[in-house]
């Protein structure tokens, strides 16, 4: 069945550009220029996939992932933003996105992303307002906010998005090939050190003893483990 996605974009070239590599990679295209007509068209509950600019004429991808949220689409959306701060991909994330990306972008990293997002929608991914507990830990979806024993905890937009991930694989081995294609979006050596490293934050934040983890695992050879 061919899944459909819808482009809230309002850069011409740009919806041009990526209407066409999606229907060639056989995907069904709808876009929308201005948030409100996105907001509109997104409402309907119609899409396996939505693609947000977050700066927007009339209505910006902010507000309509917010009321999205809000009205209860649980659609996957991937935004898009010219902009470096990291508060805007963080905003996003707690308003309810679920991946981002920074302009201008690879057009094989955008590829890969709505091909994770649409393969993490087909296993029945932790929902959007799901609180999730490990431990001391409490993971809150729908606000991108954890806690360690009542505390707040500071996660940066991709740490938040490894602890997601491993989440809603708890249980499983996921090799470090597997979170540079679904977390990062990407296809690197194994010999990168980039996973290695964001795990070994995640674990100084989030166990009680980061030399000798308790949830976050690793498994010589393999790859990773939560057992939370």
């Amino acid at each position: 069945m061919e899944r459909r996605i819808l482009l809230i974009e309002d850069e011409p070239g740009l919806v041009l550009t990526l209407t066409d590599r999606l229907v060639r990679e056989g995907y069904a295209v709808e876009s929308a220029t201005d948030g409100d007509t996105g907001l509109a068209r997104a409402s309907s509950g119609a899409f396996d996939l939505i693609i947000l600019d977050l700066m927007l004429p009339r209505r910006s991808g902010l507000d309509v992932c917010r009321q999205l949220r809000q009205s209860g689409v649980e659609t996957p959306i991937l935004m898009l933003t010219a902009r470096s701060q990291v508060v805007d991909k963080v905003v996003g994330l707690q308003l309810g996105g679920d991946d981002y990306l920074t302009k201008p972008f690879d057009m094989m990293e955008l590829l890969a992303r709505v091909e994770a997002l649409l393969r993490r929608a087909a296993r029945g991914p932790v929902t959007s307002g799901a609180v999730y507990s490990f431990g001391p830990v409490r993971v809150d979806f729908k606000s991108a906010e954890v806690t360690r024993d009542g505390q707040p905890v500071v996660l940066s937009a991709r740490e938040f998005q490894l602890l997601r991930y491993l989440i809603e694989n708890r249980g499983r081995v996921v090799s470090r090939e597997e979170l540079l294609k679904d977390v990062w979006g990407y296809h690197a050596l194994p010999s990168t050190r980039t996973v290695d490293v964001h795990m070994a934050w995640l674990r100084q934040k989030l166990e009680a003893n980061p030399k000798h983890p308790e949830f976050i695992l690793t498994l010589r050879g393999l790859g990773y483990k939560f057992a939370g």
